[in-house]
């Protein structure tokens, strides 16, 4: 991946510009635009589990709520200790949100660390099971617990999320993945997903890196969740159940697993098709479900899993 660090500010500057002439951009655009851009994060996160070490978690939308609850707390409960009756400055708002983002991250990560150390011995179809029981676990945990809400959820949650954060963070998400994959230590993710047996047979400590890729993509995951929140302003158990999980591995699957732009592509497909599909409201899930097994029925490898510049394996 040729000059990664330059492409990064460059997409740190669009992000800059878009934030800047939001005000002009059409509220339902934006709206749309920020849903593309925290589904990117989702869908790119959990690709280095799926895609890149070959694992199938079922529990990111479990991470997704973490990371949620946690950054609200803070923006809900600490910052106002932090800016004052005021409400602070602009610049103040910001520093407090990205540390309230980064808290939501950082404890999304420590619950994939927790989740990851017992389970990721196990593999396929187990860890699945494994990962669905923790989404739930920690949907149910959020449900109960009333100094965050319980059922009802978090409400008045700071409107702290735009264009710029949503962006950058996706693009912090899109470098930092296709770096760790690109490196000498990523190589360890590929050969871990190729072969596991014979990768523990030089060496490499498998468990190792499955931890370290699902700690990375649970981290991404809270991330987003935290953007989510601060966006929508209200939070609550039910956002992030088993079917929020099973959209996020449809993004992944249909662009093309271990593919990073294929997946960026279908995220930014599937969270527009719903929208096309508005105008035919009493029939846009029931098309939508049908578009997505045409398909796969007709690339069962991914829509968008194109490999530029080498031959495909036959």
């Amino acid at each position: 991946m040729p000059r990664p660090h330059l492409y990064l500010l460059v997409a740190l500057l669009v992000s800059g510009g878009v934030s800047y002439f939001s005000d002009r951009i059409d509220p339902y655009h934006l709206d749309v635009l920020i849903g593309v851009g925290v589904n990117i994060i989702l869908a790119v996160s959990l690709n280095l589990v799926n895609g890149y070490t070959g694992q199938f978690s079922l529990g990111h939308a479990g991470f997704m709520s973490v990371g949620a609850y946690l950054s609200a707390a803070v923006t809900l409960f600490v910052a106002p200790q932090l800016l004052g009756a005021g409400g602070g400055t602009a610049l103040s708002q910001g520093v407090v949100f990205f540390f309230a983002l980064l808290a939501g991250g950082l404890s999304a990560a420590v619950a994939g660390l927790l989740v990851g150390v017992p389970s990721l011995r196990l593999k396929g179809d187990y860890l699945a099971i494994v990962t669905l029981g923790f989404g739930e676990i920690i949907r149910v945990i959020f449900q109960n617990f009333e100094p965050l809400g319980g059922a009802l959820g978090l409400n008045g949650i700071p409107a702290y999320t735009n264009a710029f954060w949503v962006l950058a963070f996706g693009a912090v998400t899109i470098f930092t993945v296709a770096c760790l994959v690109h490196s000498t230590y990523g190589r360890g993710f590929i050969a871990t997903k190729d072969d596991e047996i014979a990768a523990e047979a030089v060496g490499l400590n498998t468990t190792l890196y499955k931890i370290v890729a699902f700690v990375v993509g649970a981290f991404f995951a809270g991330i987003a969740g935290g953007l989510y929140g601060h966006f929508k302003q209200t939070i609550s158990p039910s956002g992030f159940d088993f079917s929020k999980s099973i959209e996020i591995i449809v993004m992944v699957i249909l662009g093309g697993m271990g593919n990073t732009v294929g997946v960026i592509l279908a995220a930014i497909l599937l969270t527009l098709l719903p929208e096309v599909l508005r105008p035919v409201a009493e029939y846009r899930m029931i098309l939508y479900s049908f578009l997505l097994i045409v398909l796969m029925l007709a690339r069962p490898q991914g829509l968008f899993n194109f490999h530029f510049g080498r031959k495909q394996a036959a």
